[in-house]
């Protein structure tokens, strides 16, 4: 029994030492190595889920752990759960292991962890933050060809070279096998040249303001003040050249009704900058409130006496000499922004967790708008979303030609979080082959190249401005065209096998 707990404790210490900002990523491709071999000699149901369980919960804790800083329930449960789920699918694999032969088991696991990690991207509970691909957002020249597959390929490659090596210990084939596919995903991604034309460059400056969530913005300072200092740090990098100005996530504190956005306080003190830079577009966040005059949706709620309805949304903003546009945060965060469920747990809305600003179950939008102007679009990725691939490809589809993400990263203070988060848009850049704008209230704010490379980036806990000129894309990546299409022909092949096991059973 010692030497089973030994190997699922090595597993997951493989996991964390891979694990970025800090982990060397090519590690993952040997860390399940351990587990695999007890899936392969185990012969107990219950013995593979525990040591499994064991295995996840100490990789997962070890690298999200920074989720008590905003809420320690929250990071409880989302160890928990993802710890559970991940066992569950090594659990269902073992039953093919047992009622056909370990060879059928290893694709069966292949699929069934793949459509788990597809179906984690897309229901209610979905927390991606530890899906294999995204272990490489700290080495992507190993992973230029997410162009192609997105981060699903990512861990199908993860998987298999595992899969592949702890065959080999006992099977001479496999040992030139496991060195092709170790090797052949890092010599494609080495031969990817991607030198596209640019359609043209534009001038960008970015404003870090470094207000402290907890204590500060929203308590401490009034909005008027946050915006005055957001103005005056712009303004010592802005001229006559400047395209874009980007602000964080919550830049503007205070609700903005959408019916009456133009008459806003803080929108009439962005104009007034935009008069002196007319061809001057502000990007930034803010909380807006919709109007309907009856339910219109699942999250709208009734005004206290009176038949009308609203919505309340995290928004960003485009603010020109034309007009304000507005987009609403679509992929939000789990117990913060959104009870999961809704139409089951919604009576539990209450016990959302207040992080200041916005907060219980918010409104959404449908679509993936952009922000346009007369010459380029552009996409206004907000905070969580930036962690959702196929998702950010519904931007490019729609026309953007460059990303910027607009985030806060203050919850999770002074942790491998806010780091994670920024690799995490590298992995965006790629897929999307777009430059990368980002915008965080306490760090890191950064210039992402469309290969992932992070080309200029800034210190956590500091006021500060940076700028740089980018430049702007037309091409389709293979990936933005098909989106998570690994996941699909998984969640098929999944099917086929549990159709199987049923048919086995009986």
């Amino acid at each position: 029994m010692f030497h089973k707990i030994l190997l699922s404790l090595l597993s997951a210490l493989l996991l964390f030492f891979s694990w970025p900002p800090n982990g060397f990523s090519p590690i993952a491709l040997v860390a399940f190595v351990p587990l695999f071999y007890l899936f392969k000699t185990l012969d107990k149901k219950r013995e593979i889920f525990l040591y499994s369980f064991l295995t996840f919960l100490l990789w997962n804790f070890s690298t999200t752990y920074w989720i008590m800083h905003a809420s320690f329930l929250g990071m409880i449960l989302a160890v928990l759960v993802n710890s559970t789920l991940k066992s569950i699918v090594i659990l269902i694999s073992f039953y093919i292991k047992k009622k056909f032969d370990l060879k059928r088991a290893w694709w069966a696991l292949l699929c069934f962890w793949l459509t788990f990690e597809y179906i984690h991207l897309n229901w209610d509970l979905t927390w991606p933050w530890l899906h294999l691909g995204n272990v490489f957002s700290s080495q992507v020249n190993l992973i230029q060809w997410y162009e192609y597959t997105g981060i699903l390929g990512g861990t199908f490659w993860v998987l298999i070279a595992n899969l592949f090596i702890v065959q080999a210990i006992s099977i001479k084939y496999y040992r030139y096998a496991s060195f092709l596919v170790v090797l052949f995903p890092l010599i494609i991604s080495f031969l990817i040249k991607n030198e596209p034309i640019p359609k043209k460059k534009l001038n960008f400056v970015v404003v870090q303001p470094n207000v402290d969530p907890y204590f500060e913005k929203f308590d401490k300072f009034s909005e008027s003040e946050q915006l005055d200092n957001f103005l005056e740090l712009a303004k010592s990098k802005i001229d006559n050249t400047t395209d874009y100005l980007i602000g964080p996530e919550t830049a503007l504190v205070k609700e903005i009704w959408e019916s009456k956005v133009d008459q806003a306080n803080s929108i009439k003190k962005l104009k007034d900058l935009i008069k002196l830079y007319p061809n001057l577009k502000i990007i930034l966040g803010a909380t807006t409130v919709k109007v309907y005059d009856s339910k219109k949706t699942n999250t709208s709620r009734k005004f206290r006496n009176s038949t009308m309805y609203y919505d309340v949304f995290n928004s960003a903003l485009q603010i020109s000499k034309e007009d304000v546009q507005i987009y609403r945060k679509s992929k939000l965060v789990q117990g913060v922004e959104f009870i999961p469920f809704d139409k089951v747990l919604g009576w539990i809305d209450f016990l959302t967790i207040d992080l200041g600003g916005t907060s219980g179950s918010l409104g959404t939008q449908a679509e993936r708008s952009v922000f346009t102007n007369k010459f380029q679009k552009v996409a206004p990725i907000i905070c969580y979303e930036s962690i959702y691939g196929e998702f950010i490809s519904g931007f490019v589809r729609n026309g953007a030609e460059i990303l910027t993400v607009i985030t806060n990263d203050g919850w999770w203070k002074d942790t491998p979080g806010y780091q994670q988060h920024l690799q995490l848009s590298c992995l965006r850049a790629i897929e999307t082959r777009r430059v990368l704008v980002r915008s965080a209230n306490t760090g890191i704010s950064a210039f992402i190249s469309q290969n992932g490379q992070i080309m200029e980036s800034t210190n956590w806990d500091e006021a500060i401005v940076i700028s740089k000129q980018m430049p702007t894309f037309s091409k389709i990546t293979f990936y933005v065209k098909y989106g998570d299409y690994i996941g699909r022909i998984s969640s098929f092949l999944s099917v086929l096998f549990i159709c199987f096991l049923i048919a086995k059973r009986k």
